[in-house]
């Protein structure tokens, strides 16, 4: 095995992509880059070279990488005990169970481990509660979603994709759900019509459609449309959330206080696999023993990391952080967009912010950007062919915000030579 060991440390980037590409399945297209480590907001390859993190893990990296008092949080208590399973109690499950309903102000929360468990468990509870309280016949329950989400890839999830890459040939398609056009409340009241609808789940912020920002005030109304209806308003808060778009949650920003709540990425600060779904007792309580569940989920050492991950969002201020370099950021971008005409505009909030490329989204530019950006020192990923996501660490500080502007224009002032 050290021999083996030995082998590894002698590697270059090339050699690990060629591991992968043999032996992985292929259901990834990423940047052309070995990561080795990270700290805070940089992370390094394999030959040494060092990078701004500008995705953060699909903002599950907020409070930087290898937070200290995570990485503690971690150690300690995997020295201590890391799994029962649900079939005992643990001394960590109800502390954490505690801390994170009076946070967000909810009866009771679910553990799981990915989005993806979230959301399926956020739709289990939806048509329970469907059933059990509203009334609705058995089977009919629908759950209104919007065109171009992005919720998972999970075959109930893909059923309601509108991204032939995430339903093709993955079917039959799962039944009970309508698909309306994100930020249209007209839509939305048209849909609340049919007596069958349960719940709309909704994205605050459609990252992966590539960071599209509804109108002020649309989450607001789209809660008082389901009020009015008895029908559950689930907010999708997995990107979102934990600070990233300047408040606790992008539901803050207008006051919207969901029935079902999802949450995870940054909950355990990129250590570990960890998600939740809040709601109060009229909703969660509908699921009994036996009726949901996971091996893993509530586990003492997910449950410990997220206790210290939630703490340091709170000790460093990182919704402030995010509110004020988000401002700094779309400025700068805004003033590159009038330096080139091959940026066409920039969208976001807080740190979850996206540029659209002055291109078709069948291109393959975004990518190339990307390509060069990484060359030039700075990491990001597109999400369409014309778009790239940039969210980088919480954790990061105006000077180092700086920076990555530098070479973000650096690399797009290149491309419009």
């Amino acid at each position: 095995m050290m021999q083996n060991n030995e082998v590894l440390l002698t590697m270059n980037s090339a050699e690990y992509i060629a591991l992968e590409e043999k032996y992985g399945a292929h259901n990834y297209h990423p940047i052309p880059v070995v990561l080795t480590k990270g700290k805070g907001v940089y992370v390094w390859d394999v030959e040494g070279k060092k990078y701004f993190d500008f995705l953060s893990a699909y903002s599950a990296v907020n409070q930087g990488h290898c937070h200290p008092k995570i990485i503690e949080a971690l150690v300690d208590q995997a020295k201590q005990l890391t799994l029962t399973s649900r079939a005992f109690h643990n001394d960590v499950l109800g502390v954490f169970e505690k801390y994170i309903t009076k946070l967000f102000g909810y009866d009771k929360l679910l553990p799981m481990n990915t989005g993806a468990e979230a959301v399926e468990t956020a739709i289990k509870l939806c048509r329970k509660w469907a059933y059990e309280v509203k009334g609705i016949k058995a089977n009919n329950a629908k759950i209104v979603v919007c065109e171009n989400n992005f919720h998972g890839r999970t075959t109930t999830i893909v059923s309601f994709s509108s991204d032939p890459e995430s339903y093709g040939n993955f079917g039959p398609q799962t039944p009970g759900f309508i698909k309306i056009p994100y930020n249209d409340t007209n839509a939305l009241k048209k849909a609340l019509e049919d007596i069958d609808v349960a719940g709309f789940l909704v994205e605050p912020i459609q990252g992966e459609a590539g960071v599209i920002v509804p109108n002020e005030g649309y989450l607001k109304q789209c809660a008082i449309l389901c009020k009015e209806k008895n029908v559950l308003f689930i907010a999708d808060e997995i990107q979102t959330g934990i600070a990233r778009t300047g408040k606790m949650l992008a539901c803050d920003h207008e006051e919207v206080k969901p029935d079902i709540l999802i949450l995870g990425k940054a909950l355990s600060g990129g250590v570990l696999p960890l998600s939740l779904v809040l709601a109060n007792n009229e909703i969660m309580l509908r699921i009994k023993p036996g009726q949901h569940g996971s091996t893993y989920g509530g586990n003492p050492l997910a449950c410990k990391v997220g206790l210290a991950a939630m703490q340091v969002v709170l000790d460093e201020n990182l919704c402030e952080n995010a509110h004020r370099l988000g401002l700094l950021f779309r400025e700068r971008m805004q003033h590159l967009i009038s330096k080139t005409e091959h940026i066409q505009l920039v969208r976001g909030k807080g740190l979850l912010n996206a540029i659209v490329v002055n291109d078709t989204p069948e291109s393959t530019t975004a990518f190339d950007i990307c390509v060069v950006l990484k060359e030039n020192g700075l990491l990001a990923k597109p999400t369409h062919g014309n778009i790239i996501r940039f969210a980088p660490p919480l954790v990061m500080n105006e000077v180092q915000l700086m920076q990555c502007c530098d070479i973000i224009e650096k690399t797009i002032l290149h491309f419009s030579k």
